[in-house]
C-alpha cells in the first residue's frame, strides 16, 4: 500500500481492483486481429490479419460533453461508455471505415471500481456493437480535479478501409438522394442546451412527462447513442455509395454539407421521418425556432448516406432488414445551402 500517496487522494489499491474488474468486459470485445491482454502499455492489433490489399487507416477521438452531467444526477453510468464509443466509431464510418480497435480515458476525482466498472461495461458494450476491440485504456485518479462523484471520459478508434473504396464525397452529384437513417434520441450532441432548458423549466430528471411516453425525462435523454456500424457497412457492401455523414454537433446544417462540392447544396423534406418526441419537447419548452433545431439536434436523423437515386431502395431495404428505420428525406441541388421544407 502506497501509504504516501494515498494520504494525497490516490488509491492505488483501487485502481488494481478497477483493472481486475474490467478485464471480463474487455475480452468480450476480442475480434480477429486483436494480440495482446490488458495490462501492456500499449494496445496491439495485427491488421495483416485483415487482408487488405491497399489499407487506409482512419481514426477518430470524441468526448461524450455535458451530456455526463445527466449521468451524475441520475447516477447512472452504465451507457455514458455507449455514447464514447458511438462519437468515434460513427465518424470513422464516415469515411467507409470498419473500426478496428478502440481505447478509452476516463478521469475521475475519486476512483470508485464499482463506477468505473459501469463506465467500461458501456465502452465495451459500444464496440461489441461496432465490432472493434477494446484494446487498452487509462483511468486517471486526479484529486482536486473534479467535484465529488464526477468524471471525465473519451475515447479513440481506428478504423480501416481498403484505398479504393474510401467514402470522401468526391462521387457526391447534384440529384443524388439522401437516405437518412433514424437516431435513438438527441445521442451526444446540444447537452448544453438540454441542461439550459431542463433547468429554465425547473424540470426533474426524475420524473415521468406527458409528452415523453412513460419514460423518466432522465432516462429519456441519457439514451445511448445509436451505432451504425455494422448496418452501414452491410450498405457499402451492396451499393455505391457516395457520401456518408454522421448528424453531431451543429445538426443538418454543418454536417451533411461536408461531403458537398462547391455549388451543391441540399433540399431535405421534413415529414419523410420521425422527429422524436424529445425534439418537439425541447423546442416547445426551450422556445427554440423550428428551423434553428436543425442547426443544434440530430432531429431524428443520426446518419446520412448519400447515393444515386436507383440504389436508394436497396439501401433501405438493407437497413430495414437489419432493424433500422431508413427513408429518403432529401437529395443534392446544384444550389448551395440547406432548404428544409
Amino acid at each position: 500500500m502506497a501509504q504516501s500517496y494515498e494520504k494525497a487522494g490516490v488509491n492505488l489499491e483501487a485502481g488494481y481492483e478497477v483493472v481486475r474488474r474490467i478485464k471480463k468486459h474487455v475480452a468480450s470485445t476480442s475480434r480477429p486481429g486483436t494480440m495482446g491482454n490488458i495490462g501492456a502499455f500499449g494496445g496491439m492489433f495485427d491488421l495483416a490479419s485483415l487482408g487488405v490489399k491497399e489499407p487506409v487507416l482512419v481514426s477518430g477521438t470524441d468526448g461524450v460533453g455535458t451530456k455526463l452531467k445527466l449521468a451524475f444526477e441520475m447516477d447512472k453510468h452504465d451507457t455514458i461508455g455507449i455514447d464514447a464509443v458511438a462519437m468515434c466509431v460513427n465518424d470513422v464510418l464516415a469515411q467507409g471505415a470498419e473500426p478496428l480497435l478502440f481505447l478509452d480515458y476516463v478521469a475521475v476525482g475519486h476512483n470508485e471500481p464499482r463506477k468505473i466498472e459501469a463506465i467500461v461495461a458501456g465502452v465495451a458494450e459500444g464496440c461489441r456493437q461496432a465490432g472493434a476491440a477494446l484494446v487498452g485504456g487509462e483511468t486517471a485518479e486526479m484529486p482536486g480535479m473534479y467535484a465529488a462523484g464526477e468524471y471525465d471520459i473519451a475515447g479513440f478508434t481506428v478504423g480501416v478501409v481498403e484505398k479504393s473504396k474510401l467514402i470522401d464525397g468526391s462521387k457526391v452529384k447534384v440529384g443524388d438522394v439522401l437516405v437518412g437513417i433514424a437516431s435513438s434520441g438527441v445521442h451526444s450532441n446540444g447537452f448544453s442546451l438540454v441542461r439550459k432548458i431542463v433547468a429554465d423549466n425547473g424540470f426533474d430528471l426524475h420524473k415521468v412527462y406527458p409528452e415523453l411516453s412513460h419514460n423518466l425525462l432522465g432516462e429519456v435523454l441519457l439514451t445511448p447513442t445509436k451505432i451504425y456500424v455494422k448496418q452501414v457497412l452491410e450498405v457499402i457492401r451492396n451499393c455505391d455509395v457516395h457520401g456518408i455523414s454522421h448528424i453531431t454537433g451543429g445538426g443538418f446544417d454543418e454536417n451533411i454539407p461536408r461531403i458537398l462540392h462547391d455549388g451543391q447544396g441540399l433540399d431535405i423534406e421534413e415529414g419523410t421521418w420521425e422527429i422524436l418526441p424529445v425534439f418537439r419537447f425541447l423546442e416547445k419548452y426551450g422556445k427554440v425556432p423550428h428551423r434553428e433545431m436543425f442547426n443544434i439536434f440530430n432531429m431524428g436523423i443520426g446518419m446520412v448516406i448519400a447515393l444515386d437515386s436507383s440504389e436508394a431502395q436497396r439501401a433501405i431495404d438493407i437497413l430495414t432488414a437489419a432493424g433500422e428505420k431508413a427513408s429518403v428525406i432529401g437529395r443534392v441541388t446544384d444550389t448551395e445551402g440547406v432548404v428544409i421544407r
